[in-house]
């Protein structure tokens, strides 16, 4: 028989002794289990503890006082009795959340847009989660986003003739120390042969679009060759491709706009992250089952416009836009 007057177990809240003992512990190399069973507490709670204050991924020596702080600090946030009463920043952010900003990017850019205003990433997400459920939706998910394409095994390969592979690309691509240096790729649509290329320039992570007809050999040429060509030759460097069918004239690229072009591995998407990472962006605006055929060219230029004027973690809140336009302003 089942026993109904069991009380659930509540979790308390690890205190100062607490973490003092546990900075002991790993200064005396003891294991996460002797610690725990020391203290009468999960492992887990011990790892938790540990990892939540970048001990284990920094390598850096646990600190009690420090992990303490930081644990007043977030019950304070998680506790307060209004979230971004600020009513210039509830508009902002508002804005931003319809733009499809994360709440990070929005924290990190509105001291920029806003100066004297300010909030922070977690205020943002009790913010939605507590009042504007609605836009729970267009917070990107944090799951692999699959690609329209269906699987690598599905997707037609061919041995590119002329292709050099992504080994010989210069190291100082891969480094990311100046600009110049895209990717590229193409979205398909099953509901339609109209096809879309996305080019991403690695360092500013700057993005063209453009809409194709079908995705065909020519259609990618001409379309790269296009938007490309009013560059400044220094941003034209290099341009990294897979292997698929639609860019088998990577070398009249080549000459026509005086890049070097590279291809990746089969199956080997990850070695071109930019242009993929991009694609899952563009995916809260075209989603699967999308008719590419029935996209405007006005609606390609807003997504565009939307990405590369949305501020990036990586590029110090800055946006895309900025870092390219900084460049072109700086090239002869």
């Amino acid at each position: 028989m089942k026993n109904y007057n069991n009380k659930k177990k509540t979790y308390q809240h690890l205190s100062i002794e607490e973490r003092e003992n546990i900075a002991i512990g790993l200064e005396l190399k003891k294991s996460l289990y002797e610690i725990s069973k020391e203290l009468g507490r999960h492992r887990s709670t011990i790892w938790r503890e540990i990892r939540r204050n970048n001990a284990m991924k920094y390598k850096v020596k646990y600190r009690a006082h420090i992990a303490q702080k930081r644990s007043e600090d977030r019950w304070k946030a998680s506790h307060k009795k209004e979230w971004l009463s600020d009513n210039k920043v509830r508009e902002y952010v508002e804005e931003k959340l319809e733009e499809y900003w994360s709440p990070e990017q929005i924290a990190g850019r509105i001291g920029i847009d806003k100066p004297g205003l300010k909030t922070n990433y977690e205020s943002i997400y009790q913010f939605i989660y507590r009042h504007k459920r609605g836009y729970i939706n267009k917070l990107r998910r944090g799951h692999r986003v699959r690609r329209e394409r269906g699987s690598a095994r599905n997707k037609r390969y061919i041995k590119v003739q002329g292709r050099i592979m992504i080994d010989e690309r210069p190291a100082s691509v891969n480094e990311r120390k100046d600009l110049g240096h895209w990717e590229a790729d193409t979205m398909v649509s099953r509901q339609s042969k109209a096809a879309i290329q996305v080019i991403v320039e690695r360092v500013s992570r700057y993005t063209e679009i453009s809409k194709l007809r079908a995705k065909t050999a020519i259609e990618m040429k001409n379309k790269l060759i296009e938007k490309l060509a009013d560059k400044p030759k220094k941003l034209r460097k290099t341009i990294t491709f897979d292997n698929g069918t639609e860019n088998a004239d990577h070398e009249i690229v080549a000459k026509e706009l005086g890049v070097n072009t590279y291809f990746c591995h089969p199956y080997h998407s990850w070695e071109k992250g930019s242009v993929e990472n991009t694609i899952g962006l563009i995916r809260q605006y075209l989603p699967k089952k999308s008719n590419f055929l029935e996209v405007s060219e006005d609606y390609i230029i807003e997504i565009e416009n939307r990405l590369n004027n949305r501020p990036r973690k990586c590029l110090g809140y800055m946006t895309p836009k900025e870092i390219f336009s900084s460049a072109v302003a700086l090239a002869p």
